[in-house]
């Protein structure tokens, strides 16, 4: 049952075949027929269109309108529900009469329905064929005061208001409002016709005083009028938006009509015409300038004020102003590129040499291009590689990102540089898609449109420490990027169009290998920067470190001097790292308190910085050798780490108490490292009796092994050998010597496993003052790496099995 879209209120004819004053003397039945209405709640005093198209329905009206026509009508509280039951409708409805009826095509009914007073079901007496009812009539409460005059009046000029808001509202309903004297009949009528939800319609009826039904209409008609008339502000400030958008449409249009007799073009034709002029001197590929001229052809189309206009605008000014074919000739002459590199850096001649082979297969490519172009191609899948792509592992100071520049200087190429350190999101690299607001291209085609060259020297820094999240994983868009075989049609998500990268030389940076992924590091060639001996310190800082300071400080060459004495005095006392960043800002500290001097004039005008002078402007000694301090007792070994500030010395404690076999590893120690421990303390107690420790030891005792620094974390395999060690030192009460550090994996066999990071390791026994470092015999090749002067200065011990580190390490009782 539905309401129809046509009047609410009807007003009876006063020749109908019942009369308006017999109806409302009519009885009400004891039991009458019950209609369920959906989303519909009719008032007494007032006349509304159903209709009706359910069977049962259908039914009950036939046998009313052959009877008393008289009904009951109520409304289902689920409107949703086709066939509400007893429990699915309200107990108050309205004691209605049937004033006409229509029969429709569809076989539905429309009837005119006239309510006449309120009824309250007390009993559900039968469902079949239709709901039948015990009903009895609620009478109403008219009061007659002068609130409820006050509130007819606020309800007829708030009616007012909306109907000249509202065209739809009826005009006879309108003269109705206003001429109508019973709040009663005011209330119901207004009710029926304006916009109320259904709970709220029921709790009209429900409400037994008039005076509250006109409260709560006023409420409700001030929040309708509320709704309307900020429905109307926005209308009508749509519309005043919409004509000056249309009049300014015209006045442009009218604006090139004139332009064009007068042979001008206007603002956008000159626009789209210099973004032709771009497109056809940026010399695309045939893809991306197909798409920059679709895209041409969409702004000429579109006018300025248009949203999508600025967006093309911006993707055509990245389009065009890429360099697609501008490059930097590479300066081939290999001297001159050794004598840069010579000039920039000291040793580092592995990789020096690894750039020099390259610029001597560039220049042979070049001298030999048309005898190359006339050899048959065997292979017509794999492209020939013609960018480099290089990956500098080593500590921090060692010259890593400066190195990318000097190459860059050698080269004669544009030098770029990008910090990768706690990027987590991918599109920093690939860029956003343009469907997104401030979209931008990543940061490899952002850095090219600056650097405004195709084959600059680019740097990725500190590869080993981008991150990742919800965002996205940026090392894997890094793949593409650092891929000789994939970068030739690299596309950004901005762009959406090939760009050629292979020309470009990539340098990435890391302090340690294994945070990179395996997929990118595989794609990389890798060359290891080793931290410094003290004589190659003394002479970086000499050469490069020593007279930049100078510089940066103002100082003349005279005015400040450093002697060797003093530069390793810098070195053992200020400085613990193995590269030279901080040995550099202990000499700018030194220069700046001679320019302060000099400034002030108090100083003299030449000053030779001697190993006695260093205490008096750095202050006290940072850094104290102590391997012999930390081993004069038993349980004490010193092992040779890897970290990413290079190689360092660490120091295994072991101690016992009385206890019952327990064991215990502290200092931060990485699930590999504790296992070692493990293996190594199972090993010792297989080789007690040859060790001559008693037997019953470990019953009565429990033993805890320590790693300082314990803030530090630590992992690896390579410190079985030290853990070793220090537990046989610890049994059987030998010292371990002084002089003496170590590195290896152990089994539980004995065996010592080789481990990497030899270099640095070997590296930080030097720093430290060591005499012998004893290392597994399968890592004797990398001992070739190092420096002369280190290898003479050490002696090696290269064991395979534990039992002669023990013999090498240990003092003799």
């Amino acid at each position: 049952m539905k309401q129809l879209n046509i009047p609410a209120f009807a007003r009876l004819d006063q020749g109908d075949a019942q009369s308006e004053g017999t109806l409302d003397e009519m009885a009400i039945p004891e039991v009458l027929p019950i209609l369920p209405l959906r989303g519909l709640v009719v008032y007494p005093l007032t006349a509304v269109p159903i209709r009706v198209g359910q069977t049962r329905s259908i039914k009950l009206v036939d046998d009313a309108v052959v009877g008393n026509r008289l009904i009951g009508l109520v409304s289902s509280k689920d409107p949703e529900m086709l066939e509400p039951g007893p429990g699915d409708v309200y107990d108050i409805g309205t004691f209605a009469s049937v004033h006409r009826l229509f029969k429709a095509p569809d076989e539905t009914i429309t009837l005119i329905m006239q309510g006449l007073r309120r009824i309250r079901i007390e009993e559900i007496v039968a469902t079949e064929p239709y709901l039948m009812a015990r009903v009895r009539e609620i009478p109403e409460i008219v009061e007659e005061t002068v609130e409820v005059k006050a509130l007819q009046r606020s309800i007829v000029n708030i009616f007012r208001r909306l109907g000249e808001l509202l065209p739809a509202v009826p005009e006879e309903l309108m003269m109705m409002a206003l001429n109508v004297e019973n709040p009663l009949q005011l209330a119901y009528a207004i009710s029926t016709h304006v916009r109320i939800d259904l709970d709220n319609a029921q709790r009209m009826l429900e409400l037994d005083s008039t005076r509250d039904k006109l409260h709560l209409l006023l409420a409700l008609l001030t929040k309708e009028l509320e709704v309307v008339e900020l429905g109307r502000k926005i209308q009508s400030e749509a519309q005043s938006e919409l004509e000056k958008t249309q009049r300014e449409y015209f006045l442009r249009e009218q604006m090139k009509a004139i332009q064009k007799e007068l042979g001008e073009a206007n603002e956008q034709q000159m626009e789209v015409e210099e973004f032709r002029k771009r497109i056809d001197a940026a010399g695309m590929p045939e893809e991306a300038e197909k798409e920059a001229r679709r895209e041409l052809d969409r702004l000429s189309k579109l006018p300025t004020a248009a949203a999508e206009y600025g967006v093309i605008r911006t993707y055509l000014d990245w389009l065009t102003s890429l360099p697609w074919s501008a490059e930097t000739e590479d300066n081939l002459d290999i001297a001159h590129a050794r004598e840069v590199l010579d000039e920039d850096h000291y040793d580092l001649e592995e990789v020096k040499e690894r750039i020099l082979e390259y610029l001597a297969v560039r220049k042979l490519k070049s001298e030999r291009q048309e005898a190359r172009d006339q050899e048959e191609v065997t292979d017509r899948i794999r492209r020939e590689r013609e960018g480099v792509i290089l990956c500098f592992v080593g500590p921090p100071g060692t010259g890593k990102t400066s190195l990318g520049q000097s190459i860059a200087r050698a080269l004669g190429r544009e030098f770029v540089r990008q910090s990768l350190g706690g990027m987590r999101d991918e599109a920093e690299i690939r860029g956003h898609r343009r469907t997104y607001i401030g979209a931008l291209p990543g940061r490899i085609m952002q850095a090219l449109r600056r650097v405004e060259s195709n084959n600059p020297v680019f740097m990725l820094d500190e590869v080993d420490k981008i991150g990742a999240d919800f965002r996205g994983d940026p090392a894997s868009a890094l793949l593409e990027v650092l891929d000789p075989e994939q970068n030739r049609e690299f596309r950004d998500h901005y762009l959406d169009v090939p760009f050629d990268l292979s020309q470009v030389m990539f340098i990435t940076t890391a302090n340690l290998l294994y945070p990179i992924p395996a997929p990118l590091r595989d794609r990389m060639e890798i060359l290891e920067l080793s931290g410094y001996t003290e004589a190659e310190k003394v002479r970086i800082a000499q050469g490069y470190l020593v007279p930049r300071q100078r510089r940066e400080n103002g100082l003349l060459h005279d005015e400040v001097t450093f002697t060797d004495g003093a530069l390793k005095r810098m070195i053992r006392e200020y400085t613990h790292e193995a590269g030279v960043r901080n040995l550099e800002r202990q000499i700018g500290r030194v220069c700046r308190k001679v320019a302060t001097s000099i400034a002030e004039n108090k100083g003299k005008k030449r000053n030779r910085i001697t190993e006695r002078d260093v205490p008096g402007y750095l202050g006290r000694q940072r850094f104290f050798p102590e391997t012999a301090l930390r081993t004069q007792i038993p349980g004490v070994a010193t092992g040779l780490g890897w970290t990413s500030a290079g190689g360092d010395i660490q120091f295994f404690e072991a101690t016992r108490m009385p206890g019952q076999k327990g064991f215990q590893v502290t200092g931060q120690l990485g699930e590999v490292m504790k296992e070692s421990a493990q293996a190594a303390l199972s090993y010792v107690r297989s080789k007690a009796d040859v060790l001559s420790i008693p037997i019953d030891f470990f019953e009565k005792n429990d033993i805890h092994l320590h790693v300082p620094a314990g803030a530090i974390p630590k992992d690896g395999p390579s410190a079985g050998v030290t853990m070793a060690t220090a537990l046989v030192s610890l049994l059987t009460g030998r010292h371990v010597r002084a002089d003496v550090g170590m590195t290896g994996e152990i089994t539980l066999r004995g065996q010592v496993l080789p481990v990497g990071g030899i270099k640095e390791k070997v590296l930080a026994a030097h720093r430290a003052g060591l005499k012998k470092v004893i290392l597994p015999k399968r890592n004797e090749e990398d001992l070739k790496d190092l420096p002369s002067d280190v290898r003479k200065s050490l002696e090696f011990v290269l064991v395979e099995q534990v039992e002669e580190v023990f013999t090498s390490a240990l003092e003799n009782l």
